[in-house]
């Protein structure tokens, strides 16, 4: 009798209608080499369409690996491609990023996370300890006016953009609010009930942020953090006529 009751598992079968096609690209982490090996093979997949596609940066550009400068640099000059229109979506590391530069005592997390990395792209040394305020302030001058348009071009990233019933946020979204309903927090960090609630209105999140072994389709769920800056894999999906198709470099 017990099972007559039991709550019946909600199955997310909506079928992917974007209304254009798309790429999504997962976590750089300052793999500079991988990105331009990664954007080659999409303007290559790309070739045969007719129009401009829309490529997707999910976030955490930068940290970890020893190209974040650079790979700012190669993004900024993404953006004068005429062959794509490119949509850059902030990380939580872009987020530590800008919390450093605006109150140096939130810095030393991000150091700890990635963040000395970046400083060593801009030739920049903490020159002490972490911990100490006096050595945080120092740096944060530093890494302000080393950085010039960068910081602006992190400012201005997007939390989340959407194409049809597709959600293309860094790190997945509360799957019981829509896009406009939703918190930074939960767009940049992950949200606990994301990964086990299918959302009942039909979108689709694509995501990075939470490192895949190989990137999944799951229950409206599309993950491509492959976690390039270890596994020297860097992943993006294409998004087209109801199918995705994933490519790596």
């Amino acid at each position: 009798m017990l099972g007559l009751f039991r709550r019946k598992k909600k199955v997310f079968d909506a079928p992917l209608a974007p209304d254009r096609r798309i790429y999504a690209i997962g976590d750089v982490h300052g793999r500079l080499d991988l990105l331009r090996d990664l954007m080659e093979e999409i303007l290559r997949d790309a070739q045969p369409y007719e129009g401009v596609a829309d490529v997707v940066f999910l976030g955490d550009h930068i940290d970890r690996g020893e190209d974040s400068r650079a790979v700012l640099d190669f993004l900024l000059e993404i953006r004068q491609w005429p062959e794509i229109n490119p949509v850059f979506l902030m990380g939580n590391h872009e987020r530590m990023l800008l919390d450093f530069l605006s109150v140096p005592e939130q810095g030393e997390r991000w150091l700890r996370y990635g963040g000395l990395q970046t400083l060593m792209s801009y030739g920049i040394s903490t020159q002490g300890p972490v911990t100490d305020p006096e050595t945080l302030e120092v740096v944060q001058g530093d890494l302000l006016q080393a950085m010039g348009p960068h910081r602006g071009f992190i400012d201005h990233m997007l939390l989340w953009h959407r194409r049809g019933n597709i959600l293309f946020t860094h790190a997945g979204a509360n799957p019981a609010k829509g896009p406009r309903e939703q918190n930074d927090h939960a767009l940049l960090w992950g949200h606990p009930r994301f990964f086990d609630t299918p959302r009942e209105d039909g979108l689709w999140v694509v995501h990075g942020h939470t490192v895949v072994e190989e990137p999944e389709i799951e229950q409206g769920r599309i993950a491509v953090d492959t976690g390039a800056y270890f596994s020297n894999r860097l992943t993006a999906v294409r998004i087209d006529g109801g199918a995705a198709v994933f490519l790596t470099a």
